[in-house]
């Protein structure tokens, strides 16, 4: 389909075989089919710095254009120390400046965390909305999505267990792209 929509995907661990890659990649599976949503990788990027925007890094001027192109951010993340995962931040940080200048602004985002405890990512979940906030990202709010004990979500082969789980994460990116159809006209 020609007029789908580009969902930057952006998961805040940087382990390819994670569990926030696993979920990620079967998000981006039940997506519905007016969105083509694809991993947008930033393990590459340097630490944000403000003296480098003088002569700004390849790495940073690449994730913006890509970052700038798409329509609308999900952001899949587990939680570190309660909180995003460096990479995430740093990623959210280059793609934000300079001030003035975001990729960030306007475009509808969903965040989903998990972790294998028993709070789903409840700290770095709710520290990402707060950057959204000023990044002037409107964020789907219901249904939230805190996947608790991730590590028993996925097979051997890194597919989703059970139908409830697919169910539950296909109708969470049904309400996206609904949420994305408000703001974004094809």
């Amino acid at each position: 389909m020609a007029d789908r929509i580009d969902v930057a995907v952006l998961v805040g661990s940087l382990r390819p075989k994670g569990y926030s890659s696993l979920l990620a990649n079967a998000l981006i599976g039940l997506a519905p089919d007016h969105l083509a949503p694809h991993v947008v990788g930033f393990g590459d990027l340097p630490l944000y710095i403000e003296d480098l925007e003088k002569d700004v890094p390849p790495p940073w001027a690449a994730f913006r254009d890509t970052m700038r192109a798409a329509q609308a951010v999900l952001f899949v993340t587990p939680e570190y120390n309660r909180s995003i995962p460096g990479g995430l931040k740093n990623a959210v940080d280059v793609g934000s400046r300079p001030y003035g200048q975001s990729i960030f602004s306007g475009k509808p985002a969903a965040v989903v965390s998990q972790s294998p405890g028993a709070m789903g990512g409840f700290g770095a979940h709710h520290d990402l909305r707060r950057s959204l906030v000023f990044l002037d990202m409107p964020a789907l709010q219901q249904p939230e999505m805190y996947l608790a004990r991730s590590n028993e979500l996925f097979d051997e082969k890194g597919a989703v267990k059970t139908d409830d789980t697919r169910k539950f994460l296909s109708g969470f990116m049904t309400s996206f792209g609904a949420w994305i159809d408000r703001f974004v006209t094809r």
